[in-house]
C-alpha cells in the first residue's frame, strides 16, 4: 500500500480522534508543530525512516522531543504508530492531517511567489482572488524570489498560475527560436 493512503488514513483516524475528544484545533497545532521540526532538523526523520535505529530510540526521540510539548491525544498516536514501526510516514501522516484539517475547516492554502515583498493592497486582491475562485477561507503564504523579475506565481492546490516576466520571456525565447 503507498505511503500516502497509509498516511491518509492515519490522519482521517486521528482527525476523527480529536473531534470525539474536542481537542482537534490542538492537534493541529501539535502536527504544524511535528511537520516544523520535522522540516527544519533533517535528521530527526533520518533517525525515524532507519532500519539500524531500534524502536525503543526512535520511541525515545519522539518522547524527549514532543512528550511535553504536544497535547496527550497527539502524543499518544505517535505512541502507536511507532508501536506498528510506520514512525517513517510521521512527517507524511502530519501533511495529510494538516490538508484534512484545512478541508474539514474550509481553508484553502495558496502560495504566491513575487519578486518583491507584498503590499497589504495586493496581499488583499491575492486573497480576495483565490476566496472568490475556492469560496474557502484564504491562508495566503508569500515567497520573494528575486529571479522572477516582475509579475507573479500564484499556486492554489495542484493549480499554478504563472505571470511572471521570466515565464514571459522563456516563451518568446523559445517563439525566436522556432
Amino acid at each position: 500500500m503507498s505511503v500516502s493512503i497509509v498516511a491518509s488514513r492515519y490522519a482521517k483516524s486521528l482527525i476523527e480522534l480529536a473531534k470525539e475528544q474536542n481537542v482537534l484545533d490542538t492537534v493541529y497545532q501539535d502536527m504544524l508543530l511535528f511537520k516544523d521540526t520535522a522540516d527544519k532538523n533533517r535528521g530527526l526523520m533520518l533517525a525515524l525512516k532507519s532500519p539500524v535505529v531500534r524502536h525503543e530510540k526512535k520511541s525515545g526521540i519522539l518522547k524527549g522531543l514532543f512528550k511535553e510539548r504536544v497535547s496527550p491525544v497527539s502524543f499518544a498516536i505517535f505512541d502507536i504508530i511507532t508501536k506498528k514501526n510506520r514512525e517513517a510516514i510521521l512527517d507524511e501522516i502530519a501533511v495529510e492531517f494538516i490538508k484534512a484539517y484545512n478541508s474539514f475547516k474550509g481553508i484553502e492554502r495558496a502560495t504566491v511567489v513575487t519578486p518583491t515583498p507584498l503590499t497589504d493592497e495586493l496581499r488583499k486582491q491575492f486573497t480576495d482572488i483565490v476566496a472568490k475562485a475556492t469560496g474557502k477561507t484564504v491562508e495566503l503564504a508569500e515567497k520573494v524570489d528575486n529571479a522572477l523579475i516582475g509579475g507573479y506565481v500564484l499556486t492554489v492546490g495542484d493549480r499554478q498560475i504563472d505571470a511572471s516576466l521570466r515565464s514571459r520571456l522563456n516563451e518568446l525565447k523559445l517563439q525566436l527560436v522556432n
